[in-house]
């Protein structure tokens, strides 16, 4: 029999993973505030029924940030049996308002210039980070299934704290963004007096203000949930700008060519996806039968930014304790099972055999 999912919300991350679920043999019900963008949704094949679906054991809301905790409470009270989950790209604040152990936080770090179905693409989450935010009152057994359900649509899960990942995605999503929208903002304006200036944006120009072609009708949200992070993030830019421009205004020329050596280092340094499963081990932790287990140790992974490629639970015949097995980059093992240690935990790393 079919997996069962609902999607609230039918636009571009919302279809594609009601997309990226089908194919993958789940049945998947759609529910829009926009009844139009529901029955489009239906036409077009991305979902088998619309509303939620009462027997979903996952359901995915993909609605403006302002709207996820009242759509996620909404979710926990029609489908009793599901896993709810969101994808909105602030987390502390919707986590603290929804305190629900069938919730676990979510955010697809993926997207396209088009919007709504148009966009749509079953396979939009492939090799794309989509970080969880368990807590200490997450279900172990749920955010398993849930972490497999997200890997199996192709996505690379890094799990953190719900506040550590809003400081983090201000710094490479939020300000990039809001970066890009005024440089290309400058640009347009200047482009009314100089009618070639906008025939000469290519290459890097082009590269550096692809974002800002995004639906810009979510960022008012984005910036009123993660406000003191994206300020954080744009006072850090522009002290940065400053000294960018003393740089230059000196004639500094051996300290702006350490400053771009650096940050070309720094680009061309950005960690890749593992390639190979040879390089993996497998991390056997006995863990004690408490709330918050889990979540201390996926995001310490999350934290030292270590990929966890699996995750399984075993239980204990005994019923207090159990074994947490992770499946982790194999150079990335001693500095786990070291960090592991010094928090009292018991680790042993074995090879991954094919």
């Amino acid at each position: 029999m079919a997996r069962r999912a609902s999607i609230v919300g039918t636009g571009l991350i919302g279809a594609s993973v009601a997309l990226a679920l089908r194919a993958h043999g789940w049945h998947v019900s759609g529910v829009d505030r926009d009844e139009a963008h529901a029955a489009d949704a239906l036409a077009a094949g991305v979902v088998d029924a619309i509303g939620l679906d009462p027997d979903s054991e996952l359901v995915v809301v993909a609605v403006p940030v302002s709207s996820v905790a009242d759509a996620v409470r909404d979710a926990l009270a029609a489908c009793p049996r599901a896993t709810v989950t969101d994808v909105g790209s602030v987390k502390a604040p919707i986590v603290a308002a929804v305190a629900d152990d069938r919730f676990v936080g979510g955010h697809p770090m993926a997207g396209s210039e088009q919007d709504g179905l148009k966009g749509a693409d079953a396979n939009l989450f492939n090799g794309a980070t989509w970080v969880l935010t368990p807590t200490d009152g997450t279900d172990p057994e749920r955010y398993a299934d849930l972490r497999a359900t997200v890997s199996s649509i192709g996505a690379d899960v890094v799990e953190l704290r719900p506040e550590r990942h809003d400081a983090l995605v201000a710094l490479v999503s939020h300000v990039p963004h809001l970066t890009a929208a005024t440089l290309m903002g400058i640009a347009a304006s200047r482009a009314e007096e100089h009618a070639t200036l906008l025939r000469l944006a290519a290459g890097g120009f082009r590269d550096m203000t692809r974002i800002a072609a995004g639906h810009p009708a979510i960022w008012p949200d984005i910036c009123a949930e993660n406000r003191d992070a994206i300020l954080d993030g744009l006072d850090a830019l522009t002290a940065a700008l400053a000294q960018v421009r003393a740089t230059v205004a000196g004639g500094d020329r051996a300290g702006l060519l350490e400053r771009l050596e650096v940050a070309r280092a720094a680009r061309i340094n950005l960690p890749a996806r593992i390639a190979t499963a040879d390089a993996l081990v497998e991390v056997r932790i006995p863990v004690p039968d408490r709330p918050g287990v889990l979540a201390e140790v996926t995001t310490l992974a999350g934290e030292l930014d270590v990929n966890i490629v699996d995750l399984e639970i075993a239980h204990s015949a005994e019923g207090d304790r159990g074994v947490l097995i992770v499946t982790i980059d194999a150079r990335a093992a001693d500095r786990v099972c070291d960090e592991l240690r010094a928090r009292g935990y018991h680790p042993a790393a074995t090879p991954v055999l094919l």
